[in-house]
């Protein structure tokens, strides 16, 4: 499958106010940190797992992927992971793979089925440096609609633990009822959003 590039946010120019001038020493910033959103690569393995680490590990100990996961599903399915850059470095990211059933199963954690039509996100973290600045929400935001691009594509579903349940749904997921799958002593809420319908592609739901 071939990987979809997504068209980086164009930078916007500063104007000093007319009659302006710089004082002496301070340095000319002609344009705004350029912001690209696109699909990841095997070379982003190691930046992905180093957010991925930090953020889970502090929190619940147990990352959803390892780095061996995020090369294999980097490289058997690129397009349906997201990366948000900020002047070349990685910032915030998700990964997901294809399912083929109806509710997730343990081995959904580790495969991808081509033929399936459920998006599976597997992870989505941001950087510590850039959380709450509503990161999370824009790339998830951003992520759908890339989904709603792929054809094959008919939904997305994720399991979040139970604080994370009114995020995700603000962002146009259903709660579906406690996941079947668990890591270690965690258990999870299972959610899904439809990609057929057309409430993601306007931004009104305050995600």
């Amino acid at each position: 499958m071939s990987m979809l590039s997504i068209q980086p946010l164009k930078p916007e120019v500063l104007h000093l106010p007319p009659g302006t001038s710089e004082s002496p020493g301070c340095q000319r910033r002609h344009t705004l940190p350029a912001s690209e959103f696109r699909c990841l690569t095997p070379k982003d393995a190691v930046s992905v797992f180093e957010i991925e680490r930090e953020a889970f590990i502090s929190v619940s100990g147990v990352c959803p992927l390892d780095l061996d996961d995020i090369q294999h599903f980097l490289t058997l399915c690129p397009e349906l992971s997201l990366g948000w850059f900020e002047e070349g470095r990685l910032v915030a990211f998700i990964i997901g793979s294809l399912w083929d059933e109806e509710r997730l199963t343990q081995e959904s954690l580790t495969l991808h089925r081509p033929e399936g039509h459920t998006a599976h996100l597997h992870v989505l973290a941001v950087h510590r440096t850039f959380r709450q600045q509503g990161k999370g929400s824009i790339l998830l935001w951003r992520y759908l609609y890339h989904l709603g691009s792929l054809p094959a594509v008919r939904r997305a579903v994720l399991m979040c633990e139970d604080v994370l349940v009114s995020f995700y749904e603000k962002c146009g997921f259903q709660a579906v009822g406690p996941c079947a799958v668990t890591v270690g002593s965690l258990t999870f809420t299972e959610l899904q959003c439809s990609l057929r319908g057309h409430a993601f592609l306007r931004r009104n739901s305050g995600c």
